[in-house]
């Protein structure tokens, strides 16, 4: 993963939690990996990441008495050979026995204490106290020797960051670059983890992928290793490629025309704006391409060809809560972003037979509660409880199903918070899920050509830019 959070294409997608991590060290040495070896092969990849990014200066490594702590007894070692001052200050002696305690036995440099004015003297500080693991907040006497730091590289996780959801445990320095192992962690891509982190480095230790086999994988990185992107065929005609009616409002028409535009743009074969006879001209004076109707929400529902819906975007509240019963009650796949989902504040029931709910943090908190320091958990049980993919949007966006599956996406930039690039969102997966992607993988799919596509306009952004630029990413970068 880059310095700005985005995943390189060939880091694999699968994250596991610490829980999970350590279900995969206990596996490897029935494979062949036994764990002297794989702390060997971690410290030679701090140590290598540390001499090709920074010129040699003085180092003192901050060592915790677990495996983290081990990493780093080798790091420092390996550093010492290849000429670099290092001294190591330990925060407790390893267990005795434990390969940690082997490492910190071959280390034969000097001992500083732990201390602040240890780490203020440094060039550079490796944190090695505490991994991905850590279920306590970090003791004050520790933050204060971590924050003196003027130069921090990170083994694993910065200390006191939640491996598990990326929330800090009291206090966390903030790493300009951190090396992990294996597969990473939640807390390496979920914010406010990720900017703790830095770069985030991933290196190959020999931890055979066998390990994986007991766990059961639920949580992604998203990109498009995880779904692919529909593709018309020769057959293809309008209909095939799906319809998308989209319920518009009278009042703010712009965010209902977003949408649709988003949905053509994603590939529907079709799409409708549903409006009050009121307001049909507006919508009629937009996009040529773009069918209006001012037909009631009932006639246009007996066209089984109307398999998606998109109730939110520019609608209003009360009509939200006045159309969004009928068309859930149709048993269509319908999206539900913005006032569709106001309109059930509080009333997470009312949402039941949507396919993907598409919040922000306020409308989420509206309408399951504050979801707390543990996002990835909340979103999850909100996907379980109404029985739809739910979306919740950010600059880490988090997408997770029913069935527990979720994927982490991280390539938004930031001038993608502008008004109305949530109604593209929306429109984005109505549109692939005309075209028959499941729920889960449309959302996934949506949000990361999202992100791809603002990042291909640039700064300066505005929402009406958003649609054009689909067909380029796909173009560009398929």
């Amino acid at each position: 993963m880059d310095s700005t959070g985005r995943t390189r294409r060939d880091d694999p997608p699968e994250l596991l939690t610490p829980a999970e991590m350590g279900q995969a060290d206990a596996r490897a040495p029935a494979l062949g990996a036994p764990g002297p070896a794989l702390m060997e092969a971690a410290g030679r990849a701090v140590a290598r990441a540390v001499h090709a990014r920074i010129a040699p200066c003085r180092t003192v490594v901050l060592c915790g008495p677990g495996n983290n702590g081990g990493d780093g007894y080798v790091a420092a070692r390996l550093l010492a050979q290849a000429g670099w001052p290092v001294a190591v200050a330990a925060l407790a002696p390893p267990r005795a026995g434990s390969d940690a305690a082997g490492a910190a036995a071959r280390w034969g440099g000097p001992m500083v204490p732990f201390a602040p004015a240890e780490a203020a003297r440094a060039g550079l500080v490796l944190d090695a106290v505490f991994g991905a693991g850590l279920a306590r907040d970090v003791d004050p006497g520790v933050a204060a020797v971590l924050a003196a730091a003027p130069r921090v590289v990170a083994i694993d996780v910065p200390s006191g960051i939640d491996g598990a959801t990326g929330a800090v445990r009291g206090f966390a320095p903030h790493a300009v670059f951190t090396v992990t192992f294996f597969r990473r962690k939640p807390g390496h891509l979920l914010l406010p983890g990720r900017t703790h982190c830095g770069e985030t480095l991933l290196a190959d230790i020999g931890l055979p992928a066998a390990v994986l086999a007991s766990i059961r994988l639920a949580t992604f990185a998203n990109g498009p290793v995880l779904w692919t992107l529909p593709r018309p065929d020769a057959a293809s005609h309008k209909y095939t490629r799906g319809h998308v009616t989209i319920l518009g409002g009278a009042a703010m028409t712009g965010a209902t025309r977003l949408a649709a535009d988003a949905a053509r743009h994603a590939g529907a074969g079709l799409v409708t704006i549903a409006a009050p006879a009121a307001a049909a001209a507006i919508y009629r004076a937009g996009s040529p391409g773009t069918i209006v109707s001012d037909d009631p929400i009932a006639a246009l529902l007996t066209d089984p060809r109307r398999t998606v819906w998109v109730c939110g975007p520019g609608l209003g509240p009360d009509a939200a809560a006045a159309a969004l019963p009928t068309v859930l009650g149709a048993g269509r796949k319908v999206v539900v972003d913005a006032d569709g989902l106001t309109a059930c504040a509080g009333r997470p029931e009312a949402l039941v037979g949507a396919a993907v709910l598409t919040p922000h943090l306020g409308e989420f908190t509206r309408v399951f509660g504050a979801p707390g320091p543990d996002r990835l958990a909340a979103v999850r049980a909100a996907a379980r409880r109404t029985g739809a993919v739910v979306l919740l949007k950010g600059a880490d966006t988090i997408i997770a199903a029913p069935d527990g599956r979720a994927a982490i996406n991280t390539n938004a930039p930031p001038w993608l918070a502008t008004a109305g690039a949530g109604d593209v969102l929306a429109g984005i997966v109505g549109g692939l899920l005309a075209q028959g992607m499941p729920p889960w993988e449309a959302a996934a799919a949506a949000a990361w050509w999202h992100g791809a596509a603002a990042d291909a306009v640039g700064p300066g952004l505005v929402a009406e830019d958003l649609p054009a630029a689909l067909a380029w990413v796909v173009r560009v970068r398929p």
